[in-house]
């Protein structure tokens, strides 16, 4: 398979409870959940997303992924190849 000259697919897993800080991208961001329940964060909303949900999250939003108390989650995370992402959350 060629390799994308504009994105990149990463797979990210999460065990239950487990979420990451505060960050934002430069670029738009897809997620496309294919196992568990995750929350996603902003500062204005909390969204649950289960298996087959796609979420595209926009650049510059602050937000944050995690798994549910009761479930592990995993999520394809496609970025802009070369988008920055910043953490916002210490």
């Amino acid at each position: 398979m060629p390799d994308s000259k504009e994105f990149e697919v990463n797979v990210v897993n999460f065990g239950k409870g487990v979420r990451n800080k505060f960050y934002a991208h430069d670029s738009e961001q897809i997620l496309l959940v294919t196992s568990g329940k995750e929350v996603i964060a902003t500062e204005a909303e909390d969204k649950l997303v289960v298996v087959g949900d796609i979420v595209i999250i926009p650049a510059g939003e602050k937000h944050w992924h995690g798994a549910t108390r009761d479930s592990e989650f995993s999520h394809l995370y496609v970025p802009r190849l070369g988008s920055k992402l910043t953490q916002l959350e210490k």
